[in-house]
């Protein structure tokens, strides 16, 4: 088996990337794409192209900038084929996630998410906050 990580970031924890790229959340994305692959669903893409594309970010970030961060995603991610069908969450929209990291054999799931923390461990799937993915120390390949 790899050594490398394999993470679902939820869509908040990637917009919280996105908008702050030097904070937690940014830091956190910066490191799981450095020590193995981040995983990204077809619905996960088209979610995060959806609140990216909101109006009320118009304000604060240009839409170019927006496109940017989207297409590097997609480019620096690993496209999977979600193939599991899970209904656990509390919260039925964050199933996503779970199908995602069960589908993609992800190692982590970094996210805010109380319903989806609450979880943790889901099927040997550890579930992290940002701070504590990075509290973890990964060593860079």
């Amino acid at each position: 088996m790899s050594s490398r990580l394999r993470c679902v970031l939820d869509t908040n924890t990637m917009i919280s990337a996105f908008l702050f790229e030097e904070g937690t959340p940014g830091r956190a994305l910066k490191l799981a794409l450095e020590t193995g692959d981040v995983l990204l669903s077809l619905k996960l893409a088209e979610e995060l192209a959806e609140v990216l594309y909101r109006k009320k970010f118009d304000r604060y970030v240009r839409r170019k900038l927006r496109e940017e961060f989207l297409a590097g995603i997609i480019r620096e991610t690993t496209l999977i084929k979600v193939n599991a069908i899970i209904r656990e969450c509390r919260d039925p929209g964050d199933d996503k996630f779970l199908e995602l990291a069960v589908s993609g054999k992800a190692s982590h799931i970094i996210t805010g998410d109380q319903d989806l923390l609450a979880l943790h461990p889901f099927h040997g799937i550890s579930i992290l906050t940002p701070r504590e993915f990075l509290d973890l120390n990964f060593q860079k390949p």
